[in-house]
């Protein structure tokens, strides 16, 4: 199997097929993929004086018109799927693992203060439904699923579901069947 790039794997999230070049630039109509797109090229040249500055300022001007605030600070696994266009907020400071699914509304986010001081570790295959808030210096397993509205300070065990504010954990070894597909 050949060799793909981080885009790619993003992209093959959405379609469950391995897209060419020009095929990506046609599905950035779409404006989830396209700001997909273009935070994965800032994050590649982010340490690159000019190519940096560059692809930061078209970040930052498509930060403003989809409504997602994620930097290329952020660490985040290939695999990347936005679920929905929306409001959406992560801290640079956050690290998200491979096959992970956000939806609109979604907040990971730091706490200033308290044994949790710190920012969240979200690992692989992770859903994240919308209007989720994920803060703190906490750790979410390996195929969690986080219901929608659903407020997480804690640490979530592997294979778990966290439903309600505040949540609470049903574990299940299916947590993100048939919500994580076409997985890199």
């Amino acid at each position: 199997m050949p060799e793909h790039t981080v885009i790619q794997k993003d992209f093959y999230r959405e379609s469950g097929r391995w897209l060419s070049s020009f095929e990506i630039l046609k599905k950035c109509i779409n404006p989830n993929l396209h700001f997909i797109f273009i935070l994965r090229k800032a994050q590649q040249y982010n340490r690159k004086p000019v190519l940096g500055i560059f692809w930061k300022f078209i970040l930052r001007h498509y930060q403003i018109k989809y409504g997602y605030q994620i930097y290329p600070e952020t660490e985040i696994g290939e695999g990347f799927y936005l679920g929905h266009w929306g409001s959406l907020v992560i801290n640079p400071n956050a690290k998200i693992g491979k096959n992970c699914n956000i939806a609109q509304g979604v907040t990971i986010g730091q706490q200033n203060r308290g044994k949790l001081q710190g920012f969240p570790t979200i690992s692989d295959e992770v859903w994240i439904g919308s209007n989720a808030v994920i803060v703190g210096g906490i750790t979410i397993g390996n195929n969690v699923l986080i219901a929608p509205n659903s407020y997480v300070n804690f640490d979530v065990p592997a294979n778990s579901v966290v439903m309600g504010n505040p949540g609470t954990i049903y574990p299940t070894e299916r947590a993100t069947e048939a919500y994580i597909n076409n997985t890199i």
